[in-house]
């Protein structure tokens, strides 16, 4: 049975919740009794720092040792009136506290034990009445865990004859162990001290753990109670809870921390603003968007560690001060909602808002449906490992996601969140140290790639990644820099090997056979010419990089080595360059997908880390074997621009309706083939050319090896033997039939009666011949061959009608909802706004990495309804 289960079947939930009732009501009493000794301890430390100016009287000295804690603004009055009353607590609880100390003084002394510890060790020690408070808070939190419905209402309303509202009497601990009921908040710092901040910070996790799921009942029970809790709460994030902020200041960033917490969890998922106007109420914006600055500069001041990661790649958080800013600007996001001018005070306007800047660039929202269909906003720090996803994968996702049946492109996007996930947690290895530069980890610009080519870099990763202490963890020390070197430079390695093999195959096709060209000689003036182009560009290079200076220095380069050295050394670096060039594009594309941690299956699975593979077998058989094998490298272009693309697809799309069409052209010829066998085999009479000087055979079998040896040149620039015209038969079997009309008859315009014999009017056959050439020439040159162009050209139309009207949608439609620009004409908020802020579709990936990586413990109530609708 479960704990709720046990309690509700047995009764035995009033008893239980009475015995903690019973001991927070004693926790608050003795609290009033003694924990406002602490405020005469440190106001007679305070005395003895900063003794009194001895131009003020002593009565007003002792107000000032006060208000050097309190800021001007807040000493009225009603604060003065409030230290009056203070001091004289003080006062009766310090003579009950020493008359308690001495007794107890007594008795150990009596035992023959000496005194526990000395005054000093004792200063600031609360009695177990109150410690024992901090497991039990402990356990009510943990009933609420996961935001259990059940239990939160449990601890409120217990539907017994007594029921004990154990949320409230939380608050009003709270309340009074900040010394509300003593004092004024102006004296908050007086009250918190080493040894009670752990209670306190227990206890508003606790306060914040009943709100979150969200349970509205709770939230409107610390909303609304008529203690001064909220107040409490708000004084936590605006006050500086001095001494203890100069001593320990993370625990005071910690308290922070968790009260903005707190207030974020008591406005949870709510519709209504009740709850944010009673924030509001006792809040000033400005002190607010100060306390946010202020964190943020002592963020500045005392630079962060970097977050250590778990093994589950988690990330793990001190409270910064930056966090804690954080925390407090996004609290201040939400209030902003109900409260123009606090809204207004958190727009950047240029210099000098570099806090707000920071946060709002830092910080994004989203819009989730919740099961009864109400639409829910969230708003949410990025988490830091957001920064390593790269300008190419974010380009790729945005230009190849597809539309579902309903329009909508939120499921496919979903679908890559992991693989997007995985990325960003392999850069962050691979990065290791490095600064991380938020969606610019390729920092060549993009423009040395085409738009399409990005659209085809398609990451496969599994999940999980591999553990960082694998693959990239064993590499030496400083092979990791040059593997991130390389790989953030990817597509400047690309445009280098694509611009060589343009240049290598324009070589070769100018300049071929190389063997009749050796070291040339320039004139003086155009060789000293040469040298002082390639000399100039070198210096504009070296001063002032630009990319015009780079082409100009290669140009030069080059020239100067075909006159120096010979055109073929030349097109052998060009060559071998290019070869160490992809070697390096190699490492690149390895370190940016991480495809050698996968396994050799895995690698040779990947098609386009085959492709490049590929690339380099070519270049090195160009190097090695011939420089023909250059010309493979052009197709390369078909692999970089999408409309040579289409023009494959339209193929290669409806292939099976071209290669049945095909088949219908065949079974036709096949026919065709044996009519003409059968009824005109004497008009199937070619002009042929004969060489009778060499036949087929002889020079065929010698071809081969005259390539790989002599070269190309040798069989090209031999004399041509003497030509024969002469007639020969082609259809005395019926396969040379077959052969002739499929070769011939689809070749010629007009059919195969093109190339046979031209028949006399007074053949018998004559009749026959003219219906023979003309089902030929109009079944299969105009009808089957003109389906098969038909399908190519339609498929290709098509091809470009969906590439223009995804970028039409693109443009024009939000990628979350589908809304269309001309839906908001004439309202509040402009298309590029709505995709900007409200429905940026980074932002809904950034909420899941939120997810993934955040303790599932720590989840806010949407949190983790998002995470269990993605499981």
């Amino acid at each position: 049975k479960s704990f709720f289960m046990r309690l509700t079947g047995e009764n035995k939930s009033e008893m239980f919740f009475k015995v903690f009732y019973e001991r927070m009501k004693l926790a608050q009493q003795e609290i009033k009794a003694t924990v406002t000794v602490n405020t005469s301890d440190l106001g007679s430390k305070k005395k003895d720092e900063e003794p009194p100016d001895k131009d003020t009287p002593a009565a007003k000295g002792k107000k000032g040792k006060v208000v050097a804690t309190v800021p001007v603004s807040v000493v009225t009055e009603e604060v003065k009136e409030q230290l009056v009353e203070a001091s004289t607590v003080t006062k009766k609880a310090f003579t009950t506290y020493r008359r308690e100390a001495e007794a107890e003084e007594h008795l150990a002394a009596a035992e023959g034990q000496g005194p526990a510890s000395t005054p000093d060790d004792q200063e600031g020690e609360m009695s177990v009445i109150i410690t024992i408070m901090q497991p039990i808070l402990r356990l009510m939190q943990l009933l609420c865990e996961n935001h259990n419905r059940e239990l939160q209402n449990f601890l409120r309303c217990q539907n017994n004859k007594n029921n004990y509202n154990l949320v409230c009497e939380t608050l009003q601990f709270l309340d009074c162990i900040c010394g509300s009921t003593t004092g004024g908040l102006g004296l908050l710092g007086l009250y918190i001290n080493e040894k009670n901040v752990g209670l306190i910070n227990q206890t508003v996790e606790s306060l914040t753990e009943y709100c979150q799921g969200p349970c509205h009942e709770n939230q409107n029970c610390i909303a609304t109670h008529e203690c001064n809790g909220i107040d409490i709460i708000i004084a936590l994030i605006l006050n500086d809870i001095n001494p203890l902020g100069k001593k320990r200041m993370d625990l005071v960033l910690e308290l922070k921390n968790n009260a903005s917490k707190l207030l974020l969890a008591i406005m949870e998922s709510r519709h209504d603003s009740e709850n944010a106007e009673r924030i509001l109420y006792n809040m000033r914006p400005k002190e607010l968007v100060e306390v946010i600055k202020k964190a943020y500069m002592q963020g500045e001041v005392e630079p962060e560690e970097p977050a250590e990661e778990d093994e589950d790649g988690e990330e793990e958080h001190a409270a910064s001060p930056r966090n804690v800013g954080h925390n407090i600007y996004i609290l201040a996001h939400q209030l902003a909602r109900h409260n123009k001018e606090l809204q207004g005070m958190l727009k950047t306007y240029g210099e000098g808002d570099d806090a707000l800047e920071f946060y709002a660039k830092h910080t994004a929202q989203i819009e989730i449906v919740r099961l009864d269909r109400t639409m829910e906003q969230i708003v949410f720090p990025v988490p830091n490992i957001c920064e390593f996803l790269t300008n190419e994968s974010k380009l790729r996702v945005y230009y190849t996601t597809e539309r579902d049946e309903q329009g909508s492109k939120i499921n496919d996007f979903f679908l890559r969140s992991e693989d997007l996930f995985n990325e960003m947690n392999w850069q962050k290895k691979l990065r290791g140290t490095q600064e991380p530069t938020t969606g610019n980890a390729n920092t060549v610009p993009c423009a040395s790639l085409s738009l399409p080519l990005y659209t085809r870099y398609l990451l496969y990763m599994p999940s999980p990644l591999p553990d960082p202490s694998g693959p990239l963890r064993r590499l030496p020390r400083l092979a990791q820099p040059i593997l991130y070197w390389c790989s953030r430079n990817m597509s400047f390695w690309s445009s280098i090997s694509f611009n060589l093999a343009v240049l290598m195959n324009l070589l070769v096709a100018f300049f071929y056979p190389l063997e009749g060209i050796r070291r040339g000689t320039l004139d003086g003036h155009l060789s000293a010419l040469l040298w002082i182009a390639m000399l100039v560009s070198l210096a504009i290079v070296i001063i002032l990089p630009q990319p015009h200076g780079v082409r100009v220095l290669i140009a030069s380069t080059i020239l100067r080595l075909i006159f120096s050295v010979g055109l073929e050394p030349t097109l052998f670096l060009l060559g071998a360059f290019n070869v160490g060039n992809k070697m390096i594009f190699l490492m690149s594309f390895v370190g940016n997908r991480g495809t050698f941690t996968r396994g050799y299956k895995a690698m040779i699975m990947d098609v386009e880390f085959l492709y490049h593979l590929l690339y380099l077998i070519i270049c090195s058989l160009g190097v090695f074997v011939h420089v023909f094998f250059y010309s493979l490298l052009l197709f390369d272009l078909v692999y970089r621009e999408e409309t040579l693309l289409n023009v494959i697809k339209s193929v290669t799309r409806n292939g099976r309706s071209i290669l049945l069409t095909a088949v219908l052209a065949l079974i036709l010829v096949y026919l065709f083939s044996i009519v003409g066998y059968i009824f005109f085999q004497d008009d199937f009479l070619l002009n042929i050319d004969r060489i009778p000087n060499k036949t087929l055979a002889e020079s065929g079998a010698s071809m081969v090896g005259d390539f790989l040896s002599a070269g190309v040149s040798a069989i090209a620039t031999q004399p041509s033997a003497v030509v024969i015209e002469d007639k020969e038969r082609s259809c005395d079997s019926l396969l040379m039939c077959i052969v002739t009309v499929l070769s011939h008859g689809l070749r010629s315009g007009g059919g195969v009666g093109d190339v046979l014999r031209k028949p006399s009017k007074e053949e018998p056959l004559f009749a026959g011949r003219v219906i023979y050439d003309l089902l030929f020439f109009f079944l299969v040159i105009i009808i089957v061959l003109n389906l098969i162009f038909g399908v190519i050209i339609d498929t290709f139309a098509d091809l470009r009608s969906e590439k223009q009207k995804k970028e039409e949608v693109l443009k024009t439609t939000c990628f979350i909802c589908g809304l269309e620009r001309d839906k908001f004409d004439n309202k509040t908020v402009t298309f590029e706004e709505h995709i900007k802020v409200e429905h940026n579709m980074w932002h809904y990936l950034f909420f899941i990495v939120l997810v993934k990586v955040k303790d599932s413990t720590e989840y806010t109530g949407p949190e983790s309804y998002v995470a269990e609708m993605i499981r």
